[in-house]
């Protein structure tokens, strides 16, 4: 039976397991597990395209498999506490099959690109061994995205899971091998740390792999940045959205309601603030209340604050439980409140003394009031460099020019019109972003990427160089217009 470290312990695992070694070590836990991941990634590079996809295809198989995707969703609660069956299964299912469409097609293997007015050949190459850090919020979904895409580079990946998410990541991870197993490819492909997983292994991971993927904490990304090893961090989530005077609002109440309660609000893309202009403000909360918000007067909000919160950071009791729940954990009694799908807070300030300016990874959501589309920009920009610079913002609005102001001029990397945020910013079947729960923040949000996380990423690009005849400009060519305008 195999085996792994628990502390100073062997500990036994049951059949199928990742782990395999004996070593009470770190470095040497490590290592083992690098040696196994490598081994096999070096069989597995010599894979064509048509073998790579079929071994995609049979890692998307076994996770959308419905008995495989009610058993994950269920374990995925109960182990983490975290969001609700019914949407976890829809998540997984959906998440999964929108990886594949994106992957199905996609060249990975061999040459991927020739431009012969360049003279150049474009051919993917693995990175190699990649370590993944994934957390409790999604411990299926995450973890099979990142799978999914660093198998189709041809590479190998061992997976860092929150303790919490640990026995979800093992199943998945017992199903996945399996179907490895079933179709001749080498199982060591996909493996994860021993548990307890400790930040000694998690970092020590990150030292012997050849690239680092992080999703989770902001400590974990910058320890990856700080490892020496290539690595690409995801940014905090804090999203704001923009209701204007030319909304659709009973669309954009509903797209926000099913965004705010989706999975108990996991997603670090659901919706945290509406910035809602004074022309619509009434009718929007109107409208929000109808969806199932409700909005909460200034004692109840005190009493959510407190409960919310507790030295500066966000109570673990709160993430992503039900609104009722929170309303209860919070001495809310208000009959109302004990049918309602989110709840709803007026604020006015942002930043370090206005708590509900922040991310909240709960069905609470904070209600700004705008005099105009000035003030609005205003505070999104606000609650963004406050929290969340660089991941996204939305808007509700039939004014292209409100949307193209904010891609112009705001500080995220994904502008969402006219959507359900949560369901569209990690890629969506009705918009063209891939499907991912990585979410790239660029420089402002301290990334190393500014798109989602997809399978390019997990790829070295190796290119053939050839002679073209010259292309070499004349001096005038380059320099002539602009000293006809300034002078010689």
């Amino acid at each position: 039976m195999p085996q792994s470290i628990e502390g100073e312990r062997v500990v036994p695992h049951a059949p199928g397991n990742t782990i395999g070694v004996i070593d009470p070590t770190v470095r040497d836990v490590i290592a083992d597990l690098v040696r196994r991941a490598r081994s096999a990634q070096t069989r597995y590079e010599r894979y064509l395209q048509e073998q790579v996809d079929e071994v995609v295809t049979g890692v998307a198989w076994a996770i959308v498999h419905p008995g495989h995707c009610r058993e994950l969703a269920e374990l995925a609660v109960k182990d983490t506490g975290l969001g609700n069956v019914a949407d976890k299964i829809a998540k997984n299912r959906r998440k999964t099959m929108g990886t594949l469409r994106d992957l199905r097609y996609a060249r990975s293997a061999g040459v991927i690109a020739e431009y012969p007015e360049k003279g150049i050949i474009e051919i993917a190459r693995p990175v190699g061994v990649v370590g993944a850090v994934v957390p409790a919020t999604n411990p299926v979904a995450t973890p099979a995205n990142k799978i999914m895409n660093a198998l189709k580079g041809r590479n190998s990946i061992i997976l860092s899971p929150s303790p919490k998410g640990y026995s979800t990541c093992t199943r998945l991870l017992e199903i996945v091998r399996a179907e490895l197993n079933r179709i001749g490819a080498p199982v060591d492909l996909v493996q994860q740390l021993p548990a307890p997983v400790t930040k000694a292994l998690t970092e020590e991971l990150m030292r012997q792999v050849d690239l680092v993927v992080v999703t989770g904490s902001q400590s974990n990304v910058r320890a990856a940045y700080a490892s020496g090893t290539p690595a690409i961090g995801v940014g905090t989530g804090n999203v704001p959205v923009i209701i204007d005077q030319t909304a659709d609002l009973a669309d954009a109440a509903a797209k926000i309601a099913r965004s705010k309660t989706f999975d108990n609000a996991t997603s670090c893309s659901s919706e945290n603030s509406l910035v809602i202009l004074d022309a619509v403000y009434a009718q929007a909360l109107a409208v929000l209340q109808k969806a199932g918000g409700a909005l909460l007067d200034a004692e109840e909000k005190r009493k959510l604050e407190a409960v919310m919160w507790s030295h500066d950071r966000l109570n673990p009791r709160i993430i992503a439980q039900s609104a009722p729940a929170i309303a209860a954990a919070a001495g809310l009694d208000r009959p109302e409140l004990k049918a309602s799908r989110f709840l709803l807070v007026e604020e006015t300030g942002i930043g370090k003394d206005y708590p509900f300016s922040r991310e909240k990874l709960s069905p609470v959501l904070t209600v700004y009031r705008a005099h105009d589309f000035d003030a609005a920009f205003e505070i999104t920009r606000r609650i963004l460099i406050h929290q969340g610079a660089g991941h996204s913002c939305g808007i509700h609005t039939r004014e292209d020019a409100h949307v193209m102001r904010l891609g112009l001029e705001m500080p995220v990397c994904r502008v969402i019109v006219n959507q359900a945020h949560a369901i569209a910013t990690g890629g969506s079947f009705d918009n063209g972003l891939p499907f991912s729960l990585s979410m790239g923040c660029g420089t402002w949000g301290r990334n190393s990427i500014d798109d989602n996380l997809n399978y390019r990423h997990f790829l070295n690009i190796t290119r053939i160089v050839r002679t073209i005849p010259p292309v070499e400009p004349t001096e005038d060519e380059l320099f002539g217009a602009y000293r006809k305008k300034h002078g010689a």
